[in-house]
């Protein structure tokens, strides 16, 4: 496997006393022991759980709307909460795994991920299911992270972290992909199941985890204490990207308002860097960001997640409103997706070490674009077999290929005291790309629709928002194309 060079080290780095685990056999062994499957399995479901929330409740939303009286606007929050809680946080929840224990910092966070979980499924008010799904989002960007740093701290570079990785991220792309699966089947149920069904595997993930999760033989510490400021800016910027983005579609995306929030958004974004320059201990040390293979893993992220999130609610749309679908036939419309990149979880690490990230993330792309663009010949009497089918299958084998592959770049020459760093970032790239790419596609397909609910107009909607989520998918084509040329010189140079 090709592995990227580290970044260069600054002088002002922080100090991280050495950490070992007790009781953890060698994971470099082929034969995995059952106590370090049940840590992988455990940290497994955590993530499983996470990205099913980003898509489960999609199916649900019209029952949600219909039973606690909420317009069209508050039903965006239902989703939008989760998504600025994930993708506000994810940078501070990886720093607080890498200073306050990534052990501890998962356990916390899954505790209240349950609860969020169970107080969502219970209440019968707008306000608190939204103030309960943001909880979760917030949760999520402290296990996210947290689990991430434990599997690469865990298991040493090479083959075995390529493995475990590997199954670890295709399970997160399983839950992301299943989620409308699970959502069409529990919505029929009722729509509170969507939010109970968690809870319980949480728990026992949960259990599980105090049991099984390795305990840092010493404190880890790091050097020039916590870079407050830095916090502060950074994490703020954040979750005012994510709030204008997502609120752009109805306060228009040339009002004051929205104009107005991304300039505040720029002026902390450059407080953040300039901060970060300067601190001891900075919140997220920029020269990270010079090992080349970090940066386009995460560039590829965003693109990658962010058109199939773009490709997913059209897909939603136009199954369920022009072609009449109810929520059970648009769940198994996604099984086939889901079904191969979970088949795929065990077989993916050796694939990895075979041909390298750097070949398999223009595979898994091209495959991607490749199901988005067959889609582009949706009309109004479309069949499962003759459109969705194809789709699904070029979406399920390009998820397979490109998922782990990213995430092993994303953490790849990283040393371990920044590896809760590097996996935010990746974790960040994806919900800001699934944030800005729902808010792109929304705004397309009410310009092209014009508001109208005939199939030509809906039509007229869905066909230049999926022309968009093909643009979005070849941007992060051609930045993984990039990086294999670059990757390729870089061997021919050796």
């Amino acid at each position: 496997m090709t592995t990227a060079s580290p970044a260069t080290e600054p002088a002002t780095r922080p100090t991280t006393a050495p950490t070992s685990y007790h009781d953890a056999p060698s994971p470099a062994l082929d034969r995995w022991s059952p106590r370090l499957w049940g840590t992988l399995v455990v940290l497994c479901a955590a993530l499983f759980l996470d990205a099913l929330d980003v898509s489960m409740v999609g199916v649900a939303l019209p029952s949600i709307g219909s039973d606690l009286g909420l317009s069209t606007n508050a039903l965006q929050w239902v989703v939008s909460g989760y998504v600025l809680g994930y993708g506000g946080l994810l940078l501070l929840g990886g720093r607080a795994a890498d200073l306050l224990g990534r052990r501890r910092v998962f356990l916390v966070a899954l505790g209240v991920f349950a609860a969020a979980s169970l107080l969502g499924g219970l209440v019968s008010d707008g306000g608190l299911l939204i103030a309960a799904r943001f909880l979760k989002g917030v949760a999520a960007a402290f296990t996210a992270p947290a689990g991430l740093s434990i599997i690469t701290t865990t298991f040493p570079q090479g083959p075995a972290r390529n493995r475990a990785l590997s199954i670890y991220t295709t399970c997160g792309a399983s839950g992301f992909s299943l989620g409308l699966v699970l959502s069409g089947l529990l919505t029929a149920v009722g729509w509170r199941w969507t939010f109970l069904m968690p809870v319980p595997i949480a728990l026992a993930a949960l259990v599980a985890a105090v049991r099984l999760l390795p305990r840092p033989t010493e404190r880890q510490r790091t050097a020039g204490g916590y870079d407050i400021a830095g916090a502060v800016s950074g994490t703020a910027a954040l979750l005012l990207l994510v709030f204008t983005v997502t609120e752009a579609q109805s306060a228009g995306w040339a009002s004051l308002r929205t104009l107005g929030s991304l300039l505040v958004v720029v002026l902390l974004a450059v407080a953040f860097v300039l901060i970060e320059q300067r601190s001891a201990a900075p919140l997220v040390r920029l020269g990270i960001f010079r090992n080349g293979g970090v940066s386009r893993a995460n560039l590829t992220a965003l693109g990658m997640v962010g058109a199939y999130a773009g490709f997913q609610f059209i897909a939603t749309l136009y199954l369920q409103r022009l072609l009449g679908w109810s929520a059970l036939e648009m769940a198994f419309a996604f099984l086939p997706a889901g079904a191969l990149i979970a088949l795929s979880a065990t077989k993916m690490g050796a694939i990895v070490d075979r041909f390298g990230t750097a070949r398999l993330m223009p595979i898994g792309l091209l495959a991607l674009l490749a199901g988005f663009a067959l889609f582009l010949r949706l009309d109004e009497h479309s069949t499962f077999l003759g459109l969705v089918l194809p789709s699904m299958l070029l979406i399920g084998v390009g998820f397979s290929l490109a998922f782990p592959s990213v995430n092993i770049a994303a953490t790849d020459g990283v040393a371990d005291e920044e590896q809760g760093l590097a996996s935010g970032l990746v974790n960040t790239a994806i919900q800001v790309g699934t944030a800005m790419a729902l808010a792109a596609v929304t705004a397309v397909i009410t310009g092209g629709s014009h508001g109208g609910q005939s199939p030509q107009e809906q039509l007229a909607g869905y066909r230049p928002a999926l022309l968009l989520v093909v643009g979005i998918a070849l941007l992060g084509l051609l930045v993984t194309v990039y990086g294999a040329l670059v990757d390729a010189r870089r061997r021919r140079a050796v």
